[in-house]
């Protein structure tokens, strides 16, 4: 089944052209990842094929027996709804069919009306075709496993980073035929990205995504489309072999060149000796010299380069010893030490909200801690690249914004190691013509790649990068990613991006609750084998002590990890719910009985409520014991 088809789809945006006449279309179990340089118009072209925005030129023809859920980077939620509903919204029809047999269960149990049970009837054997009766309890789940856990907060009050969770967990909720997403990954913590892309390769349903995330991106997707020179061009595969096809594709594109180029040079002096031949040959081979001649070459876009020199970095960098911090009474981390030195390369991971970004605010000195001492020496000159960069005057031109940081950089390398503001925005591929534009007619992406250069001309040698990641083109993360790799100071990274991780870091300090940040040396991979070797050990640790009968008073290794009682709780609840639900259905089959007498009635009214209220509880123990088995 075909999804959606377009063609000749052409669209601009402030008179720049975004993509010109280009086709592009899904079917049924199509798994395609858009990639392109940021302002390409990826995202515009996910909204016009959802729908929500409008080609200047072209067709674009829907599925209408298809259907299409779109998540924004920036979405939106309507009135003050309450987190759990909101997601609930995702399947509004089955939603609805609850809230309408819960009056009808009210009425009928008041006074038994025929018209009405049959209304009751009907409404029960839609909600159990559509296997509604577990809706709840699905979304709860999601969103705990995306790690929202406020289910009845009003959206609106929410963070964007959780807005934007919510809204995932309301797209996977729906499960449509279509998802579209536009970086589902950002402001989601790494086990939140490994949970969402497993379950996302389970889906059979057709995916349309934009990422950064090049694991996720290769893991989940079957098709890459390139946007590349207004056009699209498609690649078969992941994103491992998406690299490979294009780099044979650029190396044949050189090699056919560089054949025509030779071709030309003999064909010109051959007319130029005025070699005798046929005038119908001579002038074919004219037309095909203006043919080549006339035709663009194929043009190597060159990765964004950052040139940037070390400044000094002195023996004293950041001692930060014993320190701790509470906010609004949670306590985020406590007696954490740690000495740092130039060379220094660590990665800090945990769940949202555990204090990752506070712990960069307080090493940074731009918050105290609630104990200990962070002491910075002299020759420290910190850049620090958050998450949010909202101090843009959006009136103001592209250099004009980067003037204000410093008008020359002297990069320490090169002929030209002075480079004024200009020359390092064409670096960062902002062209002489994007220079003067308006901050606001931006990209997110671009944005971003603004705000990162404007840290950078600072030339410091110590960089706080807190989720450096988020909104940023593949090119520009290889190109940052590869100045990271000749970065002599200190470097602190708060990333979900586990390839940017692995590629840039040579110590994790994870996060691991009670306050407690423990130590990792190696990448994020090699944390990974680390903590699964040590799960490994402390399951073979509890058998043997099971086994042995030996009674162990001692401190659990991992204060999170499930015990042996509440593994077996665990397995309990699941059952316990189940027949709960099992037990919900019987009785809403029983009441619709036209036997039954009116106390009855209100006796299945009332063991109804326990029941929901004895799910509610017992899948809020389940949650929280699964967090621990994650």
């Amino acid at each position: 089944m075909v999804l959606f088809s377009a063609t000749n789809l052409s669209k601009a945006f402030h008179d720049n052209p975004l993509f010109e006449n280009v086709a592009f279309g899904m079917e049924e179990g199509e798994r395609v990842g858009i990639i392109g340089r940021n302002g390409a118009g990826k995202t515009t072209l996910l909204r016009i094929i959802a729908g929500l925005e409008s080609a200047d030129e072209g067709e674009i023809a829907h599925n209408s027996a298809a259907s299409f859920e779109y998540l924004e980077q920036l979405p939106r939620f309507a009135g003050e709804q309450r987190v759990l509903d909101a997601v609930m919204d995702g399947r509004r029809e089955v939603r609805e069919l609850l809230d309408r047999h819960a009056e009808l269960c009210t009425l009928v149990a008041k006074d038994h009306d025929a018209a009405t049970q049959r209304e009751l009837d009907e409404v029960t054997s839609r909600i159990e075709h559509a296997r509604g009766w577990t809706l709840e309890t699905e979304a709860r789940i999601m969103l705990q496993k995306l790690g929202v856990t406020e289910f009845d907060a009003e959206v609106t009050r929410l963070s964007g980073g959780q807005r934007k969770r919510v809204a995932l967990a309301r797209a996977l909720l729906r499960d449509p035929d279509l998802l579209i997403l536009d970086e589902p990954t950002n402001h989601l913590d790494a086990d939140s990205v490994q949970w969402l892309q497993d379950r996302l390769q389970q889906s059979t349903k057709a995916l349309l995504l934009i990422t950064h995330d090049r694991y996720f991106l290769d893991a989940v997707v079957h098709r890459i489309v390139e946007m590349e020179q207004l056009q699209l061009i498609s690649f078969p595969g992941n994103y491992e072999d998406y690299l490979e096809r294009k780099e044979a594709m650029i190396a044949s594109q050189e090699s056919e060149a560089e054949r025509n180029r030779s071709r030309l040079r003999q064909e010109i002096a051959w007319l130029e000796r005025g070699a005798p031949a046929r005038r119908t040959k001579q002038k074919s081979r004219v037309d095909w010299i203006k043919e080549i001649q006339a035709a663009p070459r194929p043009v190597r876009i060159k990765d964004v380069e950052i040139e940037i020199g070390n400044s000094f970095l002195g023996s004293k960098v950041i001692d930060a010893v014993n320190i701790g911090k509470s906010i609004g009474g949670l306590l985020l981390f406590e007696q954490f030490t740690h000495r740092s030195v130039a060379g220094d390369r660590i990665g800090i991971i945990g769940p949202n909200g555990c204090g990752k970004s506070t712990l960069l605010n307080v090493l940074a000195g731009a918050m105290p801690p609630d104990s200990g001492s962070v002491k910075i020496g002299s020759s420290v000159n910190i850049g620090f690249f958050r998450q949010e960069n909202d101090d843009f005057d959006p009136s103001t031109s592209v250099i004009a914004t980067l003037r204000g940081v410093a008008e020359y950089i002297d990069t320490g390398v090169g002929r030209d190691r002075y480079l004024s503001a200009s020359d390092m925005l064409k670096r960062f591929h902002f062209p002489h013509k994007k220079q003067g534009a308006l901050v606001g007619t931006l990209s997110g992406g671009e944005r971003r790649r603004l705000a990162l250069l404007m840290v950078l001309m600072k030339n410091p040698n110590v960089l706080f990068l807190d989720e450096p990641t988020n909104d940023f083109d593949i090119q520009t993360l290889n190109a940052l990613e590869e100045y990271l790799q000749n970065f002599q100071g200190f470097l602190v990274v708060v990333s979900h991006d586990r390839m940017f991780l692995d590629r840039t870091v040579e110590y994790i300090y994870s996060f691991d609750g009670n306050g407690k940040i423990k130590q990792y040396p190696g990448n994020y991979t090699a944390y990974l084998e680390r903590k699964e070797s040590e799960e490994r050990n402390d399951g073979r640790d509890g058998r043997m002590e099971k086994a042995r009968g030996e009674t162990v008073d001692r401190k659990p290794r991992n204060p999170k990890k499930m015990t042996w009682k509440e593994e077996q709780e665990f397995v309990r609840l699941e059952e316990e719910i189940a027949a709960l639900e099992e037990e919900k259905t019987a009785l809403a089959t029983k009441m619709h009985q036209a036997d039954a007498d009116y106390s009855a009635f209100a006796a299945i009214g009332e063991r109804l409520s326990e029941i929901e209220d004895l799910i509610t509880a017992k899948t809020d123990r389940w949650l929280e014991l699964a967090e621990k088995q994650e």
